[in-house]
């Protein structure tokens, strides 16, 4: 959400000025109760007026003054009651029309009963039932009006002040930019009015761009029309002279954006773009945060739909425990678990300053929460120990692991006592403080695995299935793909070559990868710890698979270069530990639906529980005697479907996407 403290001092020092400025332009309550009754009373005059073609007979005038301070009243009453005088008249939209329609029903229905029930003897008293319905719509249609003109005065006056203290900052008036929107739905709409009523936006609205046919040449907003589809995109960019465009569709798809993309590069035109529509309506961003196209918005998918119940029923009221709180995925996990009201959030991290930031984060966002943050390595059995003696997490969301493959390459022995050695241990402690579920999050590189961080996660795995055959604690397991934008991925890497000019580098230009973005990872990791009733081993519905390549060009393309030209795209070879392509399940693996449509189990085929306790001595060993030939050697024979030589192989048909 915009609130103050997210803004700069210039900014904020600014919006002070404003706020003084239109204080002149206030309404006093006795003022606005004036104004109400000058317009009720108005109403009635001229509802007289035009039912007697203003020509008033001389016996009417008695019953006109008799009638006149008590339909008045009535109505004032009826106004107040229903709700349409507590608006901030400033602030009036189509949302407050309601409680005028049943102030208006409410009082001419009183007036009418009136009119046909009253004897003979309270003539006076009875409103002609003509000048009733004039009056009604003359008396509501003029107090509404008259809230419209308020407003009206108000935001022109904010619009005045904002460019003249545009202007006095930068001591002169800059030229609006012409730009036109691309979508003419509701978020488009919104964007316009935006833009429109803040006079410091350099935006001019040349016309909205939309495919559908039937809107052409329609206005959207007052003083916008569509005025082309897309396909006039390049003629009107010349003929308008348009600085740039943007893009108002509401949660577009990935390939909507793509192909608005690719037809401004080809023009070419920046193209920029709104938050997604919901981010908006749930106030979390303005409108007006206009922004550059972000390789998220390529790569995104339709929002997640969360099933909110079954979530909040796991960690509602209960202590969660985030291991890894300081990391992409760890961080956010906290964030999203703090939506749903838990008695206490443990942060687990052992970077300092990364549990610092969060710990931060989380609690000015949130100053009623109460959150702990551990500086705590997950392989210090007396420290977890006591935290899982004083806390008592009824929900433990393991995502503390080494993820970074050819680093654990030349790392093994940390890699298996992290992901391996480690989760056992936070597992069992799991399990002995009678924690409710505990959910691992796993990775697709644990499919085939090619690394040692990828046989790392695999067995991990199977600790937690071992896990849920031996304590009454749920314990489930969540794989998914690459996340956009978590520390060490490949895009903030090929951001940072972009920045110093290139080259980019790629492995190999026919590696493919599966991407989703950090808050639908932690999102679906929260919806399987709530539908897992233990031993599965939960894969995310992941979409397509991305060519690095692709993406490489896709992110030099949206920093304003051309790929190959201004910014080279270098190859390095594959490393050590990588494949081509990454894997979602085993061809053995069956897929079973679940109650959530982008989750799927996979139901592995499962090994006896004396065989993983004496893997798990054998790797214990291998790593105390620091033998990496005995333990990769002891990997291979623990994992057959392992490919820790380094050959790769085509990814199986029947994916996760495949299986929707």
């Amino acid at each position: 959400m915009n609130t103050s403290h997210d803004l700069p001092i210039n900014e904020l020092q600014s919006e002070g000025r404003l706020r003084s400025a239109l204080r002149r332009y206030s309404l006093s309550t006795g003022m606005q109760i004036g104004l109400d009754f000058a317009v009720l009373l108005a109403a009635f005059v001229l509802a007289y007026l035009l039912r007697f073609d203003f020509d008033l007979p001389r016996d009417e005038w008695h019953n006109f003054l008799v009638q006149a301070p008590l339909v008045i009243l009535l109505q004032f009453l009826a106004l107040s009651i229903a709700g349409a005088r507590g608006s901030i008249w400033r602030y009036t939209g189509m949302a407050h029309i309601k409680s005028f329609l049943y102030s208006a029903s409410a009082s001419l229905a009183i007036v009418a009963i009136a009119r046909l029930t009253l004897p003979g003897d309270y003539r006076a008293w009875r409103v002609p039932l003509s000048v009733a319905f004039i009056d009604c719509m003359l008396a509501f249609g003029g107090a509404f009006g008259l809230r419209v003109l308020r407003r009206g005065i108000y935001e022109n006056a904010k619009r005045r002040r904002q460019v003249s203290d545009n202007r006095n900052a930068d001591n002169s008036q800059q030229a609006k930019r012409p730009v036109l929107l691309i979508g003419a739905g509701q978020a488009g709409v919104l964007a316009a009015k935006e833009i429109d009523g803040r006079g410091d936006l350099d935006l001019d609205i040349k016309g909205f761009i939309d495919d559908d046919r039937s809107k052409l040449g329609r206005a959207v907003v007052l003083g916008h029309r569509v005025v082309g589809s897309t396909k006039d995109l390049a003629r009107l960019v010349q003929s308008m002279d348009i600085d740039h465009v943007v893009i108002t569709i509401a949660q577009a798809s990935r390939q909507d954006i793509h192909r608005i993309v690719k037809l401004c590069e080809q023009i070419p035109i920046k193209v920029r773009i709104i938050p997604g529509l919901y981010e908006i309506l749930d106030g979390r961003v303005g409108i007006s945060r206009i922004r550059d196209v972000q390789i998220e918005d390529l790569l995104g998918r339709e929002p997640v739909q969360l099933d909110v119940q079954s979530i909040s029923r796991e960690l509602a009221g209960k202590t969660v425990m985030v291991t890894g709180a300081g990391g992409s995925i760890g961080s956010e996990l906290a964030r999203q678990v703090l939506r749903f009201s838990p008695t206490s959030l443990l942060l687990v991290e052992r970077a300092e300053f990364a549990l610092f930031e969060i710990d931060q984060e989380l609690s000015q966002a949130n100053p009623a929460a109460s959150i702990v943050a551990q500086v705590a390595d997950i392989g210090d059995e007396v420290k977890m120990r006591a935290l899982f003696d004083l806390y008592r997490p009824q929900v433990v969301i393991h995502a503390a692991a080494h993820k970074h493959v050819p680093l654990m390459e030349s790392n093994p022995f940390e890699a298996i006592r992290n992901n391996v050695l480690c989760t056992r241990l936070l597992g069992e402690l799991a399990g002995e403080f009678q924690t409710g579920v505990f959910v691992l999050v796993s990775t697709d590189k644990a499919v085939r695995p090619a690394s040692i961080m990828g046989a790392s996660k695999r067995v991990a795995e199977l600790v937690v299935q071992d896990l849920n055959c031996r304590f009454e604690t749920r314990y489930v397991a969540v794989r998914f793909g690459n996340v956009i934008g978590s520390a060490g991925s490949v895009i903030p890497i090929f951001q940072q070559q972009i920045r110093k000019g290139g080259p980019v580098t790629i492995t190999d230009k026919r590696m493919q990868r599966y991407f989703m973005t950090i808050p639908e990872a932690a999102q679906l990791v929260l919806q399987a710890s709530a539908i897992g009733q233990g031993g599965e081993v939960f894969i995310l519905h992941m979409g397509e698979l991305v060519r690095i390549l692709d993406l490489a060009e896709t992110l030099i393309t949206l920093s304003g270069f051309k790929p190959h030209e201004d910014i080279k795209i270098v190859e390095t070879g594959i490393r050590p530990g990588e494949k081509l392509y990454e894997e979602l399940q085993f061809e053995t693996e069956e897929t079973v639906a679940t109650s959530h449509p982008k989750i799927f189990i996979n139901k592995l085929s499962r090994i006896e529980p004396v065989a993983v306790q004496q893997a798990l001595t054998r790797l214990e060993g291998c790593v105390r005697d620091r033998d990496e030939q005995a333990l990769r050697s002891f990997l291979d024979e623990l994992l057959p479907e392992a490919q820790l030589n380094g050959k790769s192989k085509k990814p199986i048909a029947h994916s996760a996407g495949a299986a929707q």
